[in-house]
């Protein structure tokens, strides 16, 4: 047996370390337990019932600067420290309490409307119903064509898609690009900046056509009337711009000044949208709420809250009859729009919402968030269908490729003898051909933006990268894909934005 040296008897100190690690442990294991059970805590998300409570319990109603989903989470906090302080037993029993209390809560509630909005959800379900039926009808026609068919047009569209490279680069503004987004005949690109200002450019030249200044602060969204460029006036309305001086401006396309400015936000203004229709507009915006607004009359129609935290982005389905909000509490809620209820949850991202878009399918959305990914929902089943690990960083942008006006080849190789039957039945083959790809194109693949640098397309079906596209900006904030499929523009932090092409060298 070995003798105990006196070495081995001389106590060091190194328990009191032990208990003090063990301690702290202790308090981050406790705190996580509170904020676990905080979750479960049933709480009013009404900010009259949100004071009483704090008042019920002896806590200031509002604190100075305070917001209403502050004062929420204040409450929340207060109320799990009461709970964590009585023990396991109590919070056992305040769940069971406030259970009854949010069996109440669950009861739908309803804001009174005004009668122009009653008219405009009349209007929104005349809209869009018809358009609905439609595209039903339409994907009805696509689900018999042939897999082999459907398989040569796959192979066609992502061969185009990854010859996608640089055409050019451009210096844009002396603040970054917020927002790139081309017009509907492609031949104009609009971009919002951080200086306040919109700029229209030619399409592929980036020459400059003119500044459209009306914003004070940092413009944060803008977005095309449906028909601007097309069949709209150049006199009319043509474009929507939000800002941080928390204004939603109108504009023509023969002026330097807003057509009209519609205030009502109380915070910042982030995107903004145009209804199908091109009636509406929808504004997302930091004071927790997105707007929609008439244009004819320039004036606020709905005031929809449902986010605990900032609304980021907001946009609309092609049918008319939906919209989505995300924001930066990671939720997602799609709406519809002639009821004014929540239709979907999009529950599933744990950082904010930047990017929402909907598929020209109608029943898919895309979400980009501050948690690298994007997921893919589906609005049949109810659920996120597939996460993508798109970026190393933020996703900002997210844009389906829509292509409302591509060309249509037969109209341009009629049959030389109307009379010979050979000719005409190979006309109608590759008018019916022409037809399929033109119908399947539409929603076959999307562009992502990312805080990496990177622009990235991928295909709509099986959510396989497709393209990875570098740009000269440590940040990609926006992009988009022109309708006629030609080009794809990307908005970034430096100042600058790039037009892309498909490049016919590369195979």
């Amino acid at each position: 047996m070995s003798e105990l040296t006196l070495d081995t008897l001389i106590d060091d100190g190194n328990y009191l370390g032990t208990e003090r690690a063990r301690l702290e442990n202790k308090v981050l294991l406790d705190e996580l337990e509170r904020k676990k059970k905080a979750r479960s805590l049933a709480v009013p998300t009404d900010d009259n019932r949100v004071k009483a409570r704090l008042r019920e319990i002896g806590e200031p109603i509002t604190l100075f600067g305070e917001r209403a989903a502050d004062r929420r989470d204040r409450l929340i906090y207060v109320l799990s420290q009461i709970n964590a302080a009585r023990g396991d037993d109590a919070m056992q029993v305040d769940e069971e309490s406030t259970s009854e209390e949010s069996e109440d809560e669950v009861e739908e509630f309803y804001t009174p409307g005004s009668l122009e909005l009653l008219e405009a959800r009349r209007r929104l379900a005349e809209y869009s119903l018809p358009r609905a039926q439609k595209r039903v009808a339409q994907q009805r026609i696509d689900s018999k064509i042939p897999l082999g068919r459907i398989i040569d047009i796959r192979k066609k569209i992502f061969a185009e898609v990854k010859r996608f490279a640089e055409l050019g680069s451009q210096i844009g503004d002396e603040r970054p690009i917020s927002q790139v987004r081309f017009s509907p005949d492609s031949k104009i690109l609009a971009t919002g900046s951080w200086s306040g200002n919109v700029k229209l450019w030619n399409v592929p030249n980036c020459t400059p056509i003119r500044t459209l200044r009306g914003h004070n602060d940092r413009v944060g969204g803008v977005a095309w009337h449906p028909q601007a460029t097309l069949t709209q006036s150049a006199d009319a309305v043509n474009l929507v711009s939000g800002a941080g001086d928390m204004t939603v401006n109108l504009w023509s396309l023969n002026s330097e000044t807003p057509l009209a400015v519609m205030k009502g936000h109380a915070d910042r203004i982030c995107r903004v949208a145009f209804h199908p229709c091109g009636n509406y507009v929808a504004s997302a915006s930091f004071d927790t709420s997105w707007r929609l607004w008439d244009v004819a009359t320039a004036k606020e129609l709905l005031l929809q809250e449902g986010h605990s935290k900032e609304v980021y982005s907001v946009e609309f389905q092609e049918d008319g009859a939906l919209a989505a909000s995300g924001g930066l509490d990671a939720i997602g809620r799609v709406w519809d729009l002639r009821t004014g209820r929540t239709a979907m949850v999009l529950d599933g991202h744990v950082e904010p919402i930047y990017s929402i878009a909907f598929s020209p399918n109608g029943y898919q959305i895309a979400t980009g968030s501050g948690d690298n990914t994007i997921r893919i929902w589906d609005m049949r089943s109810l659920k996120a269908l597939y996460t993508i690990p798109a970026h190393l960083s933020n996703v900002a942008d997210v844009r389906f490729f829509h292509g409302q006006d591509l060309p249509y080849a037969p109209l341009a190789n009629p049959p030389d003898d109307p009379m010979d039957s050979t000719d005409t039945e190979e006309a109608k083959d590759r008018a019916k051909a022409d037809m399929e790809e033109r119908t399947y194109r539409a929603g076959l693949y999307m562009v992502s933006a990312g805080y990496d640098g990177l622009v990235k397309l991928w295909s709509a079906d099986d959510w396989q990268l497709l393209r990875t596209l570098p740009t000269d900006g440590g940040k990609v904030m926006s992009v988009d894909l022109s309708n006629d499929g030609k080009y794809l523009a990307s908005g970034t932090f430096n100042r600058n934005f790039q037009m892309f092409a498909p490049d016919e060298t590369l195979n």
